[in-house]
């Protein structure tokens, strides 16, 4: 099952540039594991000992997972998961 995951400009170096990656997954874990294992350098900078880390935000449809199942949340086929970290600064 395709999904996009989009990929915010200050975390592109770790995916050669790219904007958005095509991942399989029924979760958004999976398609977290999927997306790091091509690119490697994000599991750091996303996750924490298996966590998303406390300054990621991770969105399915524009809905912030940590109000739903965290990393267990469902995603179809064709959906949006946007990694969002948070930036200093007002």
């Amino acid at each position: 099952m395709a999904v996009t995951v989009k990929i915010p400009s200050q975390l592109r170096a770790a995916t050669g540039g790219q904007a958005e990656l095509e991942a399989d997954g029924t979760t958004v874990g999976e398609v977290l594991d999927a997306v790091f294992a091509e690119h490697e350098q994000l599991k750091e900078r996303i996750t924490d000992d298996g966590e998303v880390r406390r300054f990621v935000n991770v969105y399915v449809g524009g809905e912030d997972i940590r109000f739903g199942d965290g990393l267990g949340t469902g995603v179809e086929d064709g959906a949006e998961v946007t990694i969002l970290p948070a930036v200093a600064g007002g």
